[in-house]
């Protein structure tokens, strides 16, 4: 069982880039989508679509710093921010720097440490064949502010599908939902540098 995490993040180490749309409901319904690219070696691009439609912040690992345009590509206006400010870090603490899929597979890892790692039943997530897991870290510990993730990787590429997160009582916090996943795609010259 402890070899579907080692045997995704190998996946993830192939890849060269990825584009998804995430889908993230709190558990008190505060809800987010966001249109997520990804290239090697951490250049990330956000486009929002709700609830701050049209903002796009962009992350430059090189420089370690964030663009963020509030209102679109389109208006000049932007901002050269932190990873760790405020203003763009989630309201679980999550930033920029560390939104991929392989800083979640680093998180589970550590999580298992002293946990444990259970299968669970396959199932169907956006019409794709998936097969679950859960790890749990052991008693009081916490990664990333969840003790416990429900995990559900696509079967054929072992890329996630669905994260849903929970705290040491066991209560939920987040489910994030993975749809329109692209994988190794060939985004154009400029498109983490506008």
């Amino acid at each position: 069982m402890a070899d579907l995490l080692d045997e995704a993040e190998t996946r993830f180490r192939a890849l060269q880039s990825y584009r998804v749309t995430l889908h993230s409901t709190g558990a008190d319904g505060d809800r987010q989508v966001m249109r997520y690219f990804y290239r090697k070696p951490g250049w990330v691009r956000i486009e929002c679509v709700e609830p701050h439609q049209d903002a796009v912040l962009i992350y430059d690992p090189g420089a370690r710093r964030a663009r963020l345009w509030p209102f679109g590509l389109r208006l000049a206006a932007a901002f050269s921010l932190a990873a760790d400010n405020p203003l763009i870090r989630s309201r679980r603490g999550h930033t920029v720097d560390r939104s991929d899929v392989g800083a979640l597979l680093e998180n589970l890892r550590a999580l298992r440490m002293g946990g444990r790692l259970a299968l669970l039943d396959d199932d169907e997530i956006a019409a794709r064949a998936a097969i679950g897991f859960e790890v749990a870290g052991a008693a009081g510990v916490t990664v990333a502010g969840a003790h416990c993730n429900r995990v559900w990787l696509a079967h054929d590429t072992l890329f996630p599908l669905r994260v849903e997160s929970f705290g040491a009582a066991g209560e939920l916090i987040e489910t994030v939902d993975m749809v329109d996943v692209g994988l190794d795609i060939r985004f154009p010259e400029r498109f983490f540098t506008p």
